[in-house]
């Protein structure tokens, strides 16, 4: 807790340095997409059948400013689905909805150190769901949205991240349906938290729900937008609209910074030192606070499930623009 505040702390308070132009960060992108877009490693995730039908070689990288200004380069406007990068929105609507404090007690905030997937977690975790950032906290977080039937709760969720991309995201039914009919880990995740009375909702209706969060399409440009959106305090700079109290902001981005990366989140922070969120469907988001987003899109993952060319793109124009959040640190 002691660590998590700290973090919190620090998303706030660092000093501030020199604000790329825009014909910088115009460059940056051209010339981060020109630099990975050759990269070949890694595969498709595959544990969802139908992702291995997105063509590898697409990638995007677009760069939004809490003004809303865009800079993009590649593939922006493909959808793919949007994963686990959904995951710390959703949890923003529980912070909304029913406070911080909230979130912190019923699911926790404390990274695990373990695959995304991992019911080990649950067993080792006293709090069970552990973070909202793993599939088990996650489901959690879906079945804390004050809802009374599913139909109302699938809305609340669509309808949250619809707020923070600025956009009428679509359910790829295709999607769902490999997803939901493969889900016999996320089904046994949700049992069990049913069992320790850790989730807040009857069991299939949080996954399904949950899965049809994960379902969503989204383009590279939707998603700098809903990063931008944390780095504009929780405004959307596209509609204006407040999605998100600017006093949960800093915490949701600690979170993202601990867990953003599930097991390798330690390392991403040592290296880009920015809050994100990974996705399977090959889609990371990186928030500069009070700045801007970066996002970035390619299908080919690493082992443990992020992203080579996004991270790689989205770590290179961290170190180019000395955007790391700690490089004040003196």
């Amino acid at each position: 807790m002691i660590r998590l505040l700290l973090v919190a702390f620090l998303l706030v308070a660092l000093p501030s340095h020199a604000k790329p132009s825009p014909d910088v960060l115009a460059d940056i992108v051209t010339k981060a997409h020109a630099k990975f877009k050759g990269v070949k490693e890694g595969a498709n995730a595959d544990y969802i059948p139908i992702l291995t039908e997105v063509p590898s070689d697409l990638f995007g990288i677009v760069i939004i400013t809490r003004d809303g200004k865009v800079y993009q380069a590649g593939d922006t406007d493909y959808s793919f689905s949007i994963q686990s990068v959904s995951k710390p929105f959703n949890a923003a609507l529980v912070m909304q909805e029913q406070g911080a404090e909230a979130l912190q007690e019923k699911i926790g905030v404390e990274p695990t150190g373990l695959p995304f997937n991992s019911k080990l977690a649950l067993e080792i975790m006293p709090a069970r769901s552990v973070n909202p950032l793993v599939n088990a906290g996650a489901i959690a977080s879906v079945s804390m949205v004050d809802a009374k039937d599913e139909a109302q709760r699938w809305d609340k969720v669509r309808s949250n991240i619809n707020d923070f991309a600025g956009a009428e995201l679509t359910l790829l039914d295709k999607v769902y349906t490999s997803e939901y009919e493969t889900s016999w880990s996320n089904r046994g995740i949700a049992n069990l938290l049913f069992n320790y009375g850790r989730l807040y909702s009857e069991p299939e209706e949080a996954l399904r729900v949950y899965t049809k969060m994960c379902s969503l399409g989204v383009n590279t440009e939707q998603l700098a937008m809903m990063g931008a959106t944390l780095a504009n305090h929780g405004v959307n700079p596209k509609t204006g609209k407040r999605v998100l109290d600017a006093e949960h902001v800093s915490k949701l981005l600690a979170v993202m910074l601990t867990a953003g990366f599930y097991d390798e989140s330690g390392i991403w922070s040592y290296t880009a030192g920015l809050p994100a969120k990974t996705g399977v469907g090959g889609g990371i988001v990186a928030v500069v606070p009070g700045e801007m987003a970066i996002a970035a899109f390619s299908p080919r993952l690493n082992k443990a499930g992020n992203s080579i060319r996004a991270m790689k793109a989205i770590n290179y124009i961290s170190k180019e623009l000395h955007l790391n959040i700690f490089e004040g640190v003196k």
